[in-house]
């Protein structure tokens, strides 16, 4: 996966720190990967934070460049993953698609080798872009 410049809130940050002290959390592979993301990312308070931003509970909509398929997909807690159309923050593409803003395009490899090039289209839902500051 390639690195991009990534910006997420404070008050995302506080958590997903609190969430990677917990033993269940920190065993698991993609923990490590979070924390590499947190440690790269510009930190913003969530008022300043740009609509166009992934943020948690932030629903966006993506295409795989190489295939065309079109995805929509709300980023979450571990506790509420598992549901049609979320994904986790601890899974690989979720720690990878914090802080992503409309136009920046990751590369993902799936499960079995296979490589997805996913371009952000568009945030749909975005928490502080309605302040909903403490979701």
């Amino acid at each position: 996966m390639e690195t991009t410049p990534i910006t997420i809130t404070r008050t995302d940050l506080e958590r997903l720190e609190c969430l990677l002290e917990t033993d269940s959390i920190r065993a698991l592979p993609g923990a490590g990967m979070l924390r590499e993301e947190l440690t790269r990312s510009n930190v913003v308070e969530p008022g300043d934070i740009g609509p166009d931003i992934i943020t948690m509970n932030s629903t966006a909509k993506f295409v795989n460049e190489r295939t065309n398929t079109s995805y929509q997909m709300t980023l979450v807690y571990p506790s509420n993953a598992g549901t049609p159309g979320t994904v986790s923050v601890i899974a690989p593409v979720g720690s990878a698609l914090l802080g992503m803003s409309v136009g920046q395009t990751i590369n993902w490899q799936v499960p079995g080798g296979r490589q997805l090039r996913l371009s952000v289209v568009d945030v749909t839902n975005q928490p502080e872009a309605q302040k909903q500051f403490h979701q």
